[in-house]
C-alpha cells in the first residue's frame, strides 16, 4: 500500500471557511470517482493555526492505493483530470505539492472524534543518505516519539525511494503524523521531557531549523 500526501493552500481571496467547506462537501464527489482509491482522508488546519499569522498550508489530503501501478493508472484516467479541474475552484495549485509515501506505525490506538492531528514536514540533514535518514527516523527517533505522553496514534510517512531517482529532490523526505485527544493534550505533550528528548534528537538526522508543523482535525472520507 502506498499513500499520496498532498499539502494544500487555498486560492487567493478565498476565506478559510469557504475553502474548508468546499473541500469537505464538494471536492470528494470527484475524488471518490477515481478507480483504485483505498482510503481518502482530509486534515483541515485548526482555527488556532491562524492566530499568529498565515500557516504554510491550509490542510493535507491523503489518498491510499494498492501500489505505484495503481497510482499511475489513476493519474492517467479522465477522472483524475476532473479532480484537477475541480482543484482550481478552491486550491492555489502553484503552492500545492505532494509526496508519495509508505507508512510506518508508531502507535495504533483508537482516537476520539474530536482528536487533533499534528503533521510535521521533515527534511533530512544536508548530505545525509536517504537510507541513513529513514533508518534513524524509523528505528531511533520513532521510539522517542512513541513515548510522548498522550499520543493516541503515530505514523511516519516516509517518501518512497523512487522519488529520488534520476537526481530528483522531493518537497519533503517525509511527514510525521501524531494524534492527541485535544489541543490541550497536544500542548501538555509538547511540554513533556519525552517531547524534549525527541526534539534534542532532531539534529542527528534533520535539516537545521524547526520543521514546519500544522495542527489539524481529520475527516475520513473513504475508510
Amino acid at each position: 500500500m502506498v499513500k499520496v500526501l498532498t499539502f494544500l493552500k487555498r486560492k487567493p481571496g478565498m476565506s478559510v471557511e469557504d475553502f474548508q467547506r468546499y473541500w469537505l462537501t464538494r471536492h470528494p464527489e470527484v475524488v471518490v470517482r477515481l478507480s483504485g482509491v483505498r482510503r481518502y482522508v482530509q486534515s483541515h488546519a485548526l482555527p488556532s493555526a491562524y492566530q499568529k499569522g498565515e500557516p504554510l498550508y491550509d490542510g493535507i489530503a491523503e489518498v491510499w492505493a494498492d501500489g505505484t501501478d495503481a497510482l499511475r493508472a489513476m493519474a492517467r484516467s479522465p477522472d483524475h483530470r476532473a479532480v484537477q479541474a475541480d482543484e482550481a475552484n478552491f486550491i492555489d495549485r502553484d503552492r500545492m505539492g505532494f509526496i508519495v509515501t509508505e507508512d510506518y506505525m508508531l502507535a495504533g490506538g483508537p482516537v476520539p472524534p474530536a482528536a487533533v492531528k499534528a503533521v510535521e514536514f521533515l527534511s533530512r540533514r544536508p548530505g545525509a543518505p536517504v537510507d541513513e535518514f529513514q533508518r534513524h527516523w524509523r528505528d531511533a527517533h520513532g521510539p522517542l516519539l512513541a513515548r510522548i505522553p498522550g499520543l493516541r496514534r503515530g505514523v511516519l510517512s516516509a517518501t518512497r525511494r523512487s522519488a529520488y531517482e534520476a537526481g530528483r529532490v522531493p518537497a519533503y523526505d517525509g511527514a510525521a503524523l501524531m494524534w492527541f485527544d485535544s489541543l490541550e493534550a497536544l500542548r501538555a505533550a509538547a511540554a513533556s521531557p519525552e517531547y524534549a528528548a525527541a526534539v534534542a534528537d532532531r539534529g542527528r538526522f534533520l535539516a537545521p531549523g524547526e520543521p514546519p508543523l500544522l495542527v489539524t482535525r481529520e475527516h475520513v472520507i473513504v475508510a
